[in-house]
């Protein structure tokens, strides 16, 4: 039985086998923490990402990860995927699209591969996915001027005309960061206050390049083949005018993946994100939960990098720990 996957990182030096200890399903600092644990722990384990580095991969800048200042994303993860690949931990790139029970095993079947690899832990580090604007003109204009990623777009739009949507430390590091390039950035967020570390904030209301729209909404992206204007409305005046803007960077947040985890059958809250307990386990034993996808009444949401790095090295305690009860009856 064959195995195809794509393999990335540093030269491998172990193949991909059809059985290990844990399997580690998303490559974002959870995931990769988890890798660096689970391979101290000397268990037998593998990464399965579908985007090496998940979301970090396209922040700016980085200056809030303990010891290691003002970076990219993108570098940050390098020296993540250095860390765990110094352990001989294989990484590969797919999409695991399920995960079933088998006696005492959990076996993951993936987009590119019928084949299944089983282990008896896995930790769903799968982060969550960029929420939209749900306005007109958002879907046809995708790739077109509307993007959810500034630093892979940014260079795009030199001495153009954005907007950045949203109040949090995505949306004022790429407002930040777009003003390296673009001409004149509208940042427009639905409240009078931002989310944001007031580090960020200050620097952006600092920034000549950069105008606050603040009580406002995107309600439409106006375009024939590219980006032309949009329309924002204030929520206290009902006013509504148009922007002329080349681009439109949306970051409004991320929502998890709600229906992933009921087909495996892994307990939800209310938002859709993975109940866990504690030790980032969930209902179902030997299944566990780290990073950003979450939830739940013992979940405390400060979706920070440290925050998901750290609840990776606590899922990946917890499957030592639950793989050596199964040893010690026998089992495995």
């Amino acid at each position: 039985m064959s195995l195809s996957f794509r393999l990335v990182g540093l030269p491998q030096t172990k193949p991909v086998e059809e059985k290990y200890d844990i399997i580690i399903v998303g490559g974002g600092p959870a995931g990769l923490s988890a890798a660096l644990y689970a391979a101290r722990y000397q268990l037998k384990s593998i990464v399965i990402t579908k985007v090496l580095g998940g979301l970090v991969n396209e922040a700016p800048l980085v200056d809030d990860y303990l010891g290691i200042p003002e970076v990219t994303g993108s570098e940050l993860i390098e020296k993540f995927v250095n860390h765990v690949k110094k352990y001989n931990v294989p990484i590969i790139i797919d999409e695991v699209v399920d995960v079933k029970r088998k006696d005492d095993l959990w076996c993951i079947e993936t987009r590119s591969s019928r084949s299944s690899i089983c282990g008896y832990a896995v930790i769903l580090a799968v982060g969550s996915k960029k929420r939209k604007l749900d306005v007109p003109g958002e879907d046809r204009l995708i790739g077109r001027g509307v993007s959810y990623c500034a630093t892979c777009d940014g260079p795009l739009f030199k001495d153009r005309i954005v907007a950045v949507v949203g109040g949090g430390n995505s949306a004022l590091s790429s407002a930040l960061y777009l003003a390296s390039l673009a001409s004149k950035i509208y940042l427009i967020h639905r409240r009078d206050q931002f989310r944001a570390f007031k580090m960020y904030v200050e620097k952006a209301s600092k920034n000549p390049k950069i105008e606050f729209v603040l009580n406002s909404v995107v309600s439409e992206i106006i375009g024939e083949e590219k980006v032309e204007a949009i329309k924002v409305k204030n929520r206290v005046s009902d006013e509504e005018k148009t922007l002329k803007v080349d681009g439109v960077f949306v970051e409004i947040g991320s929502e998890p993946p709600r229906e992933f985890f009921e087909k495996i059958g892994v307990e939800t809250d209310e938002q859709g994100y993975a109940k866990i307990n504690p030790d980032q386990s969930t209902n179902l034993p030997g299944i566990y939960v780290a990073g950003d996808a979450a939830g739940g009444p013992y979940k405390y949401r400060f979706e920070q990098i440290i925050t998901a790095a750290g609840e990776g090295a606590k899922a990946a305690d917890a499957a030592f720990k639950y793989i050596l009860k199964l040893q010690s009856r026998g089992r495995g």
